[in-house]
């Protein structure tokens, strides 16, 4: 290709939001190649293949942006927006415009103005020349909270913005200088007891909220309990969902059902051996067996769904009322059922199907009432819970992941919305040295924005129906995300800019209509513009002790900033055990994530940073003197409970204490990039419920983080962690 055309095709790029270069890891440029550009617009809907490919696009583009003369999101921070530029026409006719303000709350604002009377926009803010075509409106007074419509009628045609009127920061806790707590974590999936079918369940998460309450914990984390495909394929990773929009059926706690005492098929069903057997079997595996405990559930469920749909009991009004209002709900039942029924992933269904548009007979309408039955109980079940953890003072820490699946509801339902011509990812690092390809589509910046925001304010309101804290992974997705055109490797993606201001003031707003803590999650390679960003508009950050030594110059864990959520590790890492150990080393090296030289680099690299940990935790006489049995060094469970008294005596606001790390676990939960080599997403717990409650060393360890965050000192903590 000529290098006009490179030149081009790069100017074309930057028009849509393409990152024509961007540093790795290690602080090197790397820039995007024509290929993975051309493939990369492509993916946005740009098709570019020749040189008149080209210079169409470029004419389109400058068309398009000649027509746009209002943009299609405005905010305004603090009620007052910023000055609104108007792109004129040339030849505008008339110079009359109307504006209007159509407020959420129903009021209206309505001002006329002419064109001839608004300032012009400087075309060259260094210079004193101006343009005619770029004029400026200012909109009188302030606007209150929300999502407000703004309408031009102008001689040219009628104009419609979203005028986003949002708090500049995102709801802060009470007194937040003052709110420094703690709480726990466990996978759902994870949690024993004595009750549950062989995986914890909506009721489980209400019980260990309520032993976090009494403990002093005012948090309680989990992973995604978004619904999955468990059946064919059977995918359970919390981070694949099917939607964004529902809840996993699989959690419900079937027991806990009204209607279970009502229906006698349903309640023999349970009580007969056969199903008893089934449960003590999966009860008493240490892996929880997906397929076959969401089908013993929906045999239950279907059961259930087919009376209550026939016999209308005294609740049937509830369920109508809930699908009424929650017409998504409904769709995605119908959806799900069109896959049963279809045996295959919609991108494989007739034309129509493909298209959203289902009709009765694309499913069976047994199935349908069961997923909407489920989706019914589902929410009963979290309200509950959001009842109890708001009585108790105990706030549900959920996490929104990134993506859905491909073949799954929201790329068939919101398909414009998506760039089903890409994968996100992540560019290459020093653990994935050939990138990561996440599997899912990214968002299309530029559809989610013309449909102002809806899918994403959506699922951002379905987490905070019920999240009082809610930690939104990849946060660096508000600015950028790497795109993986499909068909070229991921370590040849492309980074595609987000508006970030509009996507923060939707956070900000939804935030404060939920008096919700928002968290981002902010670890790997994150510009500084990302955490600067966070700061500004008051959303919380991560502070991982694992990662902080890993990616410390001397190994030594950063101060821990006053507004974060501060932890040991998270699902991706080690347990803090095992990574003391080192036992995660020869387990990446059997994988193959690591070669032998890689691996004793590693090696070397794990002694510095224990070392460095255990310094700190000396000069803060954390841990004074203590040695393991065979005088090699303290224990590794000692060191863990030294670096949660260390982490709870910080500034941080929370400390996220991963159960798990109580009792010296050493197997992780998810070893990132792998998949059937390893049980990722399957391990239970060593302990349940019921021994947590009861166990000395676990209680004892709580109350001293209770008495560390509570204002006490190490010595007086009972137990001395």
């Amino acid at each position: 290709m000529p290098r006009s055309f490179d030149r081009d095709l790069r100017r074309l790029a930057r028009l849509h939001g393409l990152q024509l270069a961007y540093k790795d890891v290690a602080g090197r440029q790397r820039q995007a190649s024509a290929d993975s550009l051309r493939a990369t617009l492509g993916a946005l809907g740009v098709m570019v293949q020749t040189s008149d490919d080209l210079t169409d696009a470029l004419a389109e583009h400058r068309r398009r942006d000649a027509e746009r003369i209002v943009p299609p999101v405005i905010v305004a921070w603090n009620g007052r927006p910023n000055e609104i530029e108007l792109s004129i026409p040339a030849d505008r006719g008339d110079d009359r415009v109307l504006v209007h303000v159509q407020l959420e709350n129903g009021g209206e604002q309505r001002t006329e103005t002419r064109l001839s009377e608004l300032p012009s926009l400087a075309s060259d803010p260094a210079g004193p020349e101006a343009s005619d075509s770029l004029k400026v409106l200012r909109l009188p007074g302030s606007l209150p909270p929300g999502y407000h419509r703004l309408t031009l009628e102008a001689p040219w045609g009628t104009l419609d913005s979203l005028l986003l009127s949002a708090p500049r920061q995102a709801w802060p806790v009470p007194a937040a200088s003052e709110f420094r707590t703690w709480g726990g974590f466990l996978p759902l999936y994870a949690l024993r007891s004595r009750r549950n079918w062989g995986a914890g369940n909506y009721g489980d998460l209400a019980d260990l909220a309520g032993w976090i309450g009494e403990s002093g914990g005012r948090v309680l984390g989990t992973l995604p309990i978004l619904p999955a495909f468990l059946d064919e394929p059977c995918d359970p990773s919390p981070y694949a969902p099917v939607t964004r929009l529902a809840w996993n059926e699989f959690y419900i706690d079937v027991a806990a059902i009204p209607e279970l005492r009502e229906c006698a098929a349903a309640r023999e069903l349970v009580e007969s051996s056969a199903v008893r057997e089934e449960i003590e079997a999966l009860r008493g595996s240490d892996l929880v067996e997906y397929r076959r405990l969401m089908a013993l559930k929906r045999r239950v469920l279907e059961v259930l769904s087919g009376w209550f749909f026939n016999t209308r009991p005294s609740r049937f009004a509830a369920c109508e009322r809930f699908l009424a209002e929650n017409p998504a709900i409904a769709d995605y039942a119908e959806f799900r059922a069109a896959r049963d029924k279809q045996q295959m992933p919609w991108t494989a269904w007739p034309e129509r199907m493909r298209a959203g548009a289902l009709q009765p007979g694309d499913f069976d309408e047994r199935v349908r009432q069961y997923y909407a039955f489920a989706q019914w109980i589902a929410a009963g079940q979290l309200d509950a819970l959001s009842r109890e953890t708001s009585q108790s003072g105990t706030m549900l820490y959920l996490d929104l992941p990134l993506g859905t699946r491909r073949d799954g509801y929201d790329a068939w339902r919101h398909r414009s919305e998506y760039a089903t011509g890409a994968a996100a990812g992540a560019p290459p690092d020093a653990v994935f040295t050939k990138g990561q390809d996440w599997g899912f589509s990214p968002l299309h910046p530029e559809t989610i924005r013309e449909r102002h925001y809806a899918h994403v304010i959506a699922y951002l309101r379905h987490h905070l129906r019920h999240a009082r804290m809610l930690r939104m992974d990849h946060v660096m997705m508000l600015h950028r995300l790497y795109w993986i055109p499909d068909g070229l490797p991921a370590s040849q993606g492309v980074y595609v800019r987000y508006h970030a201001e509009e996507l923060y003031a939707i956070l900000a707003l939804e935030s404060h209509r939920h008096q919700a803590l928002l968290v981002g999650e902010n670890l790997g390679t994150v510009p500084a513009e990302v955490n600067r960003a966070l700061g500004r508009h008051a959303i919380r950050t991560m502070h991982v002790v694992q990662y902080e030594c890993e990616s410390a110059a001397d190994g030594s864990p950063a101060e821990v900033p006053a507004t974060s959520v501060a932890s040991l590790n998270t699902h991706d890492m080690p347990t803090f055990g095992g990574w003391w150990s080192g036992e995660d080393i020869p387990v990446r090296r059997e994988l193959g994530l690591l070669d032998e030289t890689g691996a004793e680099d590693e090696r070397q690299n794990r002694e510095r940073q224990k070392s460095s940990v255990l310094r700190r935790l000396r000069r803060n006489g954390r841990l004074p003197g203590k040695t393991s049995p065979g005088g090699s060094g303290p224990a590794p469970l000692d060191v863990t409970r030294a670096c949660l008294a260390d982490l709870a005596l910080s500034p941080a606001e929370v400390v996220l204490v991963n159960l798990e790390d109580l009792w010296d676990e050493r197997r992780p939960q998810n070893i990132p990039g792998t998949g059937e080599e390893r049980p990722n997403w399957r391990r239970k717990a060593a302990y349940s419920l019921e021994d947590l409650r009861t166990s000395p060393d676990v209680r004892e360890t709580l109350a001293a983080i209770q008495q560390l965050r509570s204002g006490g000192s190490l010595s007086a903590a009972s137990g001395n962690p």
